[in-house]
């Protein structure tokens, strides 16, 4: 089985030994960093004193929110059919720290940092049934090690971006080991798999089962009760719900509102940002102030709808979408690329987002169905304007609006089976193991 290069090692070790350094100047990685000892801890105390050897246990890794809703919709399925089997769980990003508790999962945490020892203390306590990582965040020493322990190694959602650095060198050369050692992955598209290879993933373990995001996003609206109170703050008036916003879209959005509300003061915005600090919150208010629109109410001061309602909790977004008619999703006016449009699109409204879209498949798939706008625009009032156009047009022809919501709502639909598929991988990998 291979390993991990020298230098890899030696790589990570002199990341971990930068990292206390690069906490003092950034919130978010020391909190990451004391979040991976605190989970290394209690992975390795949970596995001596709550691993139960005669039933399967599939980790799960997944990154950050996006790939942990992907996990999720696996996951659940998995649990539902095996309930006597147990269940661990990691991500890497801070922002899945609030996905983490919803999917029931004991012991859940941050992965620890990929090095010899930390990996091979975990996967003694937890001795894994399988290993199962998300989209592409395969870390090699973990991976490597698991499958020299014979745990069964799988990739499902796998997706590589056609310009993503893991394709070239050195990177490509580092994370080689990790991906041969791969016992089945479950590449989203044909092009995926392709560049899989690429990375070099064995051939004949490789299958196109497509992407359990769909399913995910079906699920979750699916669990909406219809009576849910955040359902009502669109009731009554035409309502864009604009999620996972960052700075740079709720420019574009204020400035689109600010002129819509003068021929159409009856159209309402519910602002959904990414990050709801308060420091950000105080910044949005005091934006809405200055464009002289409605005063912007919190989510936690009402329990009714309003001119702009401002969300100040994390863990509402996919059912505040089905509150609104219409969509707008975020950070597609930043680098770091789209958040999902999957879940609006599964309620069955329409769907915008900014210019820098071209990195999602989903959104892409999208608009070929009809079911999406983009923004094309990078300037503020330029965007702003044709922003109002569109949310103006949706308003006043409720015919267009309706059909590219059903446009939207039946891709959902049709990408529907993947998690179902990839359920059945993991079952077969835990039955080869047994």
């Amino acid at each position: 089985m291979p390993g991990t290069s020298l230098f890899y090692r030696g790589a990570t070790r002199f990341g971990a030994a930068l990292l206390p350094i690069a906490g003092l100047f950034d919130r978010k990685v020391r909190r990451g960093i004391l979040g991976r000892l605190e989970s290394h801890r209690r992975f390795v105390d949970w596995g001596h004193r709550a691993r139960d050897p005669s039933r399967p246990l599939i980790w799960f890794h997944a990154p950050s929110v996006g790939e942990g809703l992907q996990a999720e919709s696996v996951l659940g399925r998995l649990r539902r059919r095996h309930p006597d089997w147990q269940f661990a769980y990691t991500y890497f990003s801070p922002s899945a720290e609030e996905l983490a508790p919803r999917l029931g999962v004991e012991p859940s945490g941050y992965l620890p940092l990929d090095t010899v020892a930390g990996t091979g203390e975990i996967l003694d306590a937890l001795r894994p049934s399988a290993l199962v990582f998300t989209k592409l965040d395969l870390w090699p020493e973990l991976s490597t090690r698991a499958a020299g322990r014979g745990i069964p190694v799988a990739l499902i959602a796998g997706t590589v971006r056609p310009g993503s650095a893991r394709l070239r060198w050195p990177a490509r050369a580092l994370l080689a080991p990790g991906y041969r050692c791969l016992s089945a992955v479950a590449a989203v598209a044909e092009a995926d798999a392709n560049r899989l290879r690429v990375l070099g993933v064995p051939a004949d373990r490789l299958s196109v089962q497509g992407d359990p995001r769909f399913d995910n996003a079906m699920d979750r609206v699916s669990s909406v009760r219809t009576d849910d109170p955040l359902l009502r703050m669109g009731k009554g008036a035409p309502t864009l719900v604009a999620g996972s916003t960052w700075s740079g879209d709720e420019a574009v959005l204020l400035d689109a509102f600010a002129r819509l509300h003068v021929h159409r003061p009856d159209a309402r915005l519910i602002l959904v940002p990414h990050e709801p600090t308060e420091n950000h919150l105080l910044d949005i208010e005091r934006a809405v102030a200055r464009r002289g629109l409605p005063r912007a109410v919190r989510l936690s001061s009402t329990a009714e709808p309003v001119p702009l309602l401002l969300v100040d909790r994390v863990g509402v977004l996919s059912t505040l979408y089905g509150a609104g008619g219409m969509a707008y999703v975020g950070r597609g006016f930043h680098a770091a690329g789209l958040h999902s449009v999957l879940e609006p699109a599964a309620w069955g409204i329409p769907v915008a987002f900014g210019p820098r879209w071209t990195e999602s498949r989903d959104a892409g798939l999208l608009l070929e169905a009809g079911g999406a706008e983009v923004i094309s625009e990078f300037g503020t009032s330029e965007a702003g304007e044709v922003l109002r156009e569109l949310w103006e047009d949706w308003i006043g022809n409720e015919t267009r609006r309706a059909a590219q919501g059903r446009k939207a709502r039946r891709l959902v639909e049709a990408g529907m089976g993947a998690a179902e598929r990839c359920v059945e991988l993991v079952e077969k990998l835990v039955s080869s193991k047994r």
